[in-house]
């Protein structure tokens, strides 16, 4: 017997090559792809079928579909390495360092621990500057990992599409820690203050709003003052005819006289004389009533239910683990969505005209010529309305006219006094005050005089097609820094894939191509690896901020999760991270410098 060296077998079948070891390899370039799926949103297993398709079968790929969920998992491990809070932290300064104006700050607790964090990037400020006069902050959503509260700043934009202006996340509302976050929220924004902030009832934010937004016109979210007055209707909340007098008071009343009259009788009637908490709601009268809210412009806004529709298409796509950096990712996604409408948005005004059942004539064919698709609507809505209202000239007073509108529907009667030499108008109703929408009385005593467009003093500009016109051209000269960036390259590899698997196509079945193909390859790789190779060795990594440390919150233990027995290992683990940490505390607060207020 003697041992023969070579084999007189197969090692293995060849439909099984693919599978040994040394034919599998993630590499590098495999790598990058497959992050670029899973940030996207595709799954492990998706985007390794997606992989299989394109290559010709699983057994092109030159990994199996375990290794490809190993490596997705490695992906997302090291996205966390370094901590929920610490990676978050690094993610906003970095941002920070690719966008001038992105403005952050983040607070620690006495422990050293992540606890407020606020951010808002360029455009965010750029829209608050042109729609901030009314905003919308809410604090019903909160992430369940750390129990942290979420506070969206939103707004309306000229399409009344929720736009978003900042966003943070709290520890506990406190009055401290809302007055922190709208100081914060003020520095950010330049100083300015809005002009009408709608919130839910809550004492702590009012309280920090009369300190920081002194100036600001608090109204409640009429939405959260109904649920929270259903559970203080006891019997009543069957009482169909309460309910009613009830939502009357709360948007129903023209006038003052009206609400006070229809309060009175209402607590009468039902004797409410003895219950303090309708009280204590007659003494906030003015943050909630409509009827006491019409000085102010308040964009149409009656409830912050558009940011509960943040919450909810944020909560969308977030469940109990959750992480602080995920949520970012989530938050980011959300907004280039809403951008990305808006821009559609745009494009549809600028092509479009509006429908409608009347003649573009007038008036009516003003609006269509300077307002948004929407906000025409809203235009044409009170024009029909002006064509069957009832009008009374009365009298003139040194070249101002005096006229009485009504319909015959609610037989309300408002007084308007129009101004035929300087064209200047105004309604008892005061529409135009609080909307920025000349109602539809105006609009019949304008068509009485012959008017034939809407005076330049009433046309706000947040509502015109070109609201955001200014903001574009200081795009154009590259004075702001937004707009769309190619990020890591992927456009142009995108663009460079197509057109080399457009080349292989036409080479697959000549072989002097598919010679040269390989051939250029293989040079083209040994010139690019020693280039590539030289450069890498002399860059340095950045770092966020080497000397903070950010510790992550506590974790929160929400209902329905019970609390596991921890093992000696991780007992031990933690007083041995507690203790190295101990003496490495980050400062109170880190973040970006407060903004210089633009002149001109």
């Amino acid at each position: 017997m003697h041992h023969v060296i070579v084999h007189n077998h197969p090692l293995s079948r060849l439909d099984w090559n693919h599978l040994h070891r040394s034919k599998r390899e993630i590499t590098n370039e495999k790598r990058k792809a497959i992050e670029d799926m899973i940030s996207s949103g595709m799954g492990g297993m998706d985007s390794f079928r997606y992989m299989a398709h394109d290559a010709g079968g699983d057994e092109c790929v030159g990994h199996t579909a375990k290794d490809h969920l190993n490596c997705v998992n490695t992906i997302k491990m090291e996205a966390v390495k370094g901590g929920d809070a610490q990676n978050m932290v690094d993610m906003l300064h970095a941002q920070s360092v690719e966008e001038t104006d992105f403005f952050f700050r983040v607070k620690f607790n006495e422990e050293g621990r992540f606890c407020t964090v606020f951010w808002r990037d360029t455009m965010m400020m750029e829209d608050y500057d042109l729609f901030g006069d009314v905003v919308v902050f809410d604090t019903t959503y909160r992430t369940n990992k750390y129990n942290l509260i979420c506070a969206p700043f939103v707004g309306l934009n000229h399409h009344k599409k929720n736009v978003f202006f900042a966003c943070a996340f709290l520890a506990d509302e406190t009055i401290e820690s809302f007055k922190w976050l709208f100081e914060t929220f003020k520095k950010s924004m330049r100083g300015r203050c809005p002009v009408t902030l709608l919130t839910d009832q809550d004492h702590a934010i009012a309280s920090a709003i009369e300190q920081v937004f002194p100036d600001t016109r608090h109204r409640l979210c009429l939405w959260h003052l109904h649920q929270n007055a259903v559970s203080h209707f006891g019997q009543l909340k069957r009482d169909r005819s309460f309910k009613d007098m009830f939502h009357k008071c709360l948007s129903g009343c023209d006038t003052e006289e009206e609400f006070e009259s229809c309060w009175m009788l209402m607590i009468q009637t039902y004797a409410l004389e003895k219950y303090p908490w309708f009280e204590r709601l007659y003494k906030i009268k003015t943050k909630w009533c409509t009827a006491l809210n019409k000085d102010f412009f308040s964009a149409g806004l009656l409830s912050s239910q558009r940011s509960e529709s943040t919450n909810h298409s944020l909560g969308f796509n977030t469940n109990k683990s959750t992480t602080l950096s995920k949520f970012y990712e989530i938050f980011v996604d959300k907004v280039a969505d809403w951008r990305k409408k808006e821009k559609n948005d745009e494009f549809q005004c600028s092509r479009k005209i509006p429908h409608s059942a009347l003649p573009l004539t007038g008036l009516l064919g003003h609006a269509a010529k300077v307002y948004t698709l929407r906000f025409f609507s809203d235009f044409e809505t009170e024009f029909i309305k002006c064509i069957s209202a009832c009008c009374t000239h009365t009298h003139v007073e040194d070249n101002i006219m005096f006229y009485v509108v009504s319909t015959e529907s609610d037989g309300i009667k408002h007084r308007v006094k129009y101004d035929y030499s300087n064209k200047l108008i105004s309604c008892s109703c005061k529409k135009f005050e609080s909307v920025g929408l000349l109602c539809f009385h105006c609009l019949r005593v304008l068509n009485i005089n012959s008017v034939c467009e809407i005076p330049n003093c009433y046309i706000l500009k947040r509502w015109t097609k070109v609201a955001k016109s200014e903001l574009w051209d200081r795009f154009t000269t590259n004075e702001v820094g937004i707009g769309c960036k190619t990020k890591n390259g992927v456009p142009w590899r995108h663009e460079m894939a197509r057109k080399y698997y457009n080349l292989l196509l036409q080479c697959q079945e000549n072989d002097q191509a598919r010679e040269i193909i390989e051939n250029s390859y293989s040079r083209d790789f040994v010139t690019i690896n020693t280039m590539i190779g030289s450069t890498t060795s002399t860059k340095q990594v950045e770092h966020s901020d080497g000397n903070v440390n950010v510790l992550d919150p506590e974790h929160s233990v929400t209902k329905g999760r019970s609390k596991r027995i921890k093992g000696h290992f991780q007992r031990n683990n933690k007083k041995k991270k507690s203790g190295d940490t101990s003496s490495e505390l980050p400062p109170k607060e880190f973040g970006s410098k407060t903004p210089v207020v633009r002149l001109f």
